[in-house]
């Protein structure tokens, strides 16, 4: 028969055998089901020759490299031997190694590396996995907590590092049957727990892994399975077949009909599930206006419930459920509710009435529109000539300028000016003509002017 063992280096305290002559041995590594602890001692340890296979989980520190094994001849095994090695597997982790070796070979081993101090070794025997039931009837939305446990031989595992590596997943798995809503719906991974004390589990590393789950997947018929998978081992629990149920809850909202009423909420309750008498409700409102309310309301003997909503005028209201009761089966639940939520549309303004005066019939329009043509046309047209002109103008200047070389003159003729140039011309003559008088002479001809004295 094929023996296999789990051997996992771990913290206590360090022991050690003698001899008669009181010398240190190595302790036979062996499981007989009442001892499934030995010591590791200086990091060695003998295997069994009885021993076909054997796994072995070394801790060392955090970010440690792989640890190296050496066997009885002095030969050794590193992690990247177990490539090419068929009789060796080895999963080099962060924290951790373990190692797998079929056919080892009997005689005191050594483990070398950054082991955790007062290391010991535990030998895992019949490892199982117990967990609770789950309750036959469930609806979507409820919270359900779920305890589990992995057993040594039927006893608890007290060793803290080995339950660091291992924890517990629930799965949900669809029966594809297509009468219900889940039809083809696969898998829906729900939680994974650890016993480290955080979140769900009540208390850290005493062997039993507690947690919560809300059931937030379609309602249907649904396998629920509970396993734990790591390189250590595998073990898978397939509970019995359940239904979950629509949520026993109907909402609906009455909307106020003036600005001054209030709209009203009413949750309807399912007695075929829930015991009404039991239910408790509360949750928050968030109003448009960004003000919340928190509310409750207290169990009664009906299957209704009401909630009163301020009317803060249009805009988007939302109100979050949480239910507290007991189902037709006497279990308690816990479950929350899908948001509900409604809108008040925004009221459309008054327009004010447009005088008829004021209205452009077509018939306007088209009278309109040839007069604006005009114009417009006209407008153009003077661009287009004042714009050519100017043009026409700059080029003379520019040719006068600076190809022919010629100054600009304008020639101005102002009457003042004339004027006054023919009124210096009178007084020339009036003295040509008095010179004339006194024996001057002024022959245009070319005549020699007589500048003779008379006898006077």
């Amino acid at each position: 028969m094929k023996t296999m063992y789990f051997v996992t280096a771990l913290c206590a305290a360090s022991l050690f055998t003698g001899n008669a002559y009181g010398v240190k041995q190595v302790e036979v590594l062996k499981r007989d089901g009442h001892q499934n602890e030995i010591p590791l001692l200086d990091n060695r340890f003998r295997i069994d020759s009885k021993i076909d296979e054997i796994t072995l989980l070394f801790f060392r520190k955090s970010g440690a490299p792989a640890v190296i094994l050496v066997r009885p001849d002095g030969s050794k095994y590193f992690a990247t031997d177990s490539v090419k090695n068929p009789n060796l597997d080895w999963f080099d982790e962060l924290s951790y190694d373990l190692v797998t070796i079929k056919k080892p070979m009997a005689g005191p081993w050594q483990v070398i590396g950054s082991i955790l101090a007062d290391s010991r070794i535990v030998v895992l025997g019949e490892i199982s996995l117990e967990a609770e039931p789950l309750p036959s009837m469930l609806f979507r939305g409820e919270t359900i907590k779920i305890t589990g446990k992995i057993l040594n031989d039927g006893e608890p595992i007290n060793t803290n590092l080995f339950r660091d590596v291992v924890s517990l997943n629930v799965d949900f798995v669809s029966t594809n049957n297509e009468n219900f809503a889940n039809f083809g719906a696969g898998i829906q991974e729900v939680a994974e727990f650890k016993d480290d004390g955080r979140g769900f589990d009540e208390r850290p590393k005493d062997g039993v892994f507690t947690g919560e789950f809300t059931l937030d997947f379609p309602a249907g018929e649904w396998t629920p399975e509970l396993y734990v998978a790591t390189p250590l081992l595998q073990r898978r629990i397939v509970q019995n077949t359940i239904e979950v149920h629509e949520p026993p809850f109907v909402t609906e909202v009455a909307l106020a009909e003036q600005d001054t009423d209030e709209h009203l909420l009413t949750i309807n309750i399912d007695p075929s599930i829930v015991k009404p008498e039991t239910v408790i409700i509360q949750g928050k409102i968030y109003y448009p206006n960004n003000e919340e309310q928190m509310f409750t309301i207290d169990a009664a003997a009906k299957d209704s419930r009401q909630l009163s909503v301020k009317n803060y005028d249009w805009g988007r209201y939302s109100v979050e459920l949480s239910v507290f009761g007991t189902n037709i089966n006497g279990r308690e639940f816990m479950a929350t509710l899908p948001t509900y939520k409604f809108e008040i549309e925004r009221p459309i303004e008054a327009v004010p009435e447009i005088d008829p005066a004021t209205i452009i019939t077509p018939d306007k329009m088209i009278e309109s529109e040839p007069v604006e043509e005009k114009m417009a046309t006209s407008t153009i047209i003077s661009l287009i000539v004042g714009c050519n002109t100017l043009i026409l103008l700059l080029g003379w200047l520019l040719i006068r300028i600076f190809v022919q070389k010629k100054p600009i003159k304008f020639k101005v003729k102002l009457p003042f000016l004339k004027k006054k140039k023919t009124s210096e011309g009178d007084v020339a003559d009036t003295e040509k003509n008095q010179v004339g008088k006194n024996g001057s002479k002024n022959d245009r001809s070319g005549e020699i002017l007589n500048l003779s004295m008379t006898d006077d």
